[in-house]
């Protein structure tokens, strides 16, 4: 495995290379697999915006075939390698059905993998958030809504609430805020996100994240990222620091270089996890099929931190009508 790792690292650094000033196409696939993958993503594209549509136009006003409909479907196919663990693959299937009309401020809301069900922090701070500990029957149906004010002038606030779709129902309620503050006349900015939700089979949780960045040129940014998250069901207090750069090599690369740091409990605090993490992002094909390789060195304290490899392969296919590139 530890070769792979190399010829991975190696992989990536040529393609930085070769691609970091280069004029490039808006497609690495050979023309004869372009001519397949593009009719079907145009045709579950369209459908999933229509099907979006017409559910909005049953709920909505008339107005939902001209307004911004932010509905998705997202296929995924991953490989995930940990030292002293082996390998594992999945394939994931994770949507948004978006209904911006059904009321100015009320919005209803389809989705799969809500935030309460990605795991811990150090899941969710890897980026590789390990399959088995996904709730496969996180799906969820629900109403939100949304204040109308400016984050960078005022708290902007949502309150939503719905079932999650599996048997028996589980009823949920969830409140979040968000602020975003210019400090001073410098380029720093602070970013403040906060939740608190509750499900009924699950209880109680809550999390604040506080992101505090500038960029450092035109093509780099510095983010420090605190996070604080509690759940009932853990009955854990756990925190994670994230400092990263991301590298945008050029409009079809990005590289995010992270040191991340995890740890728990209030009354006898200890820090669990120490990592660091470099992850190259590709578009493949005109801004919807992408490619992730995510290296990364742990030091685990329950293997007396000694270090460890990890590798994730990540294969994404974004199905949307208007295509967007701000997938990085």
């Amino acid at each position: 495995m530890h070769k792979i790792i190399t010829f991975c690292w190696l992989g990536i650094m040529t393609s930085v290379a070769a691609n970091a000033y280069a004029e490039e196409e808006d497609s690495d696939l050979p023309e004869w697999a372009e001519e397949r993958v593009e009719p079907f993503r145009e045709s579950v594209g369209n459908w999933v915006d229509n099907t979006s549509r017409r559910i909005d136009g049953f709920f909505g006003t008339d107005d939902h075939m001209q307004a911004k409909n932010e509905s998705y479907l997202r296929f995924g196919q991953e490989i995930d390698w940990m030292e002293g663990d082996g390998t594992s693959a999945d394939t994931t299937l994770r949507y948004r059905i978006d209904l911006p009309t059904s009321e100015e401020r009320l919005r209803l809301v389809i989705e799969s993998d809500p935030e309460e069900s990605q795991g811990t922090l150090e899941e969710q701070g890897s980026g590789r958030l390990a399959n088995d500990q996904r709730d496969r029957r996180s799906s969820t149906l629900g109403l939100d809504w949304l204040e109308s004010r400016d984050k960078r002038e005022n708290w902007s606030n949502r309150v939503g609430a719905g079932v999650r779709l599996r048997l028996p129902l589980d009823p949920y309620v969830r409140f979040t805020s968000e602020r975003l503050w210019q400090l001073g006349e410098g380029p720093w900015q602070l970013e403040s996100n906060n939740r608190v939700s509750w499900f009924n089979n699950e209880g109680y949780s809550a999390r604040t994240r506080w992101d505090v960045g500038r960029p450092l040129s035109e093509r780099r940014h510095l983010r420090f990222i605190t996070t604080v998250q509690w759940r009932e069901e853990e009955d854990t207090l756990e925190y994670s620091e994230i400092a990263e750069i991301n590298h945008r090599i050029n409009r079809r690369s990005a590289l995010r270089y992270s040191a991340i740091a995890i740890g728990e409990s209030a009354s006898n605090p200890r820090m669990t996890n120490y990592f660091l993490q470099t992850r190259y992002r590709r578009d493949i094909h005109k801004g919807i099929l992408f490619a992730d390789v995510i290296p990364e060195l742990h030091f685990q304290r329950d293997v007396s931190y000694d270090p460890r490899w990890a590798m994730t392969l990540r294969l994404e296919m974004y199905f949307q009508r208007e295509i967007s590139r701000d997938y990085f």
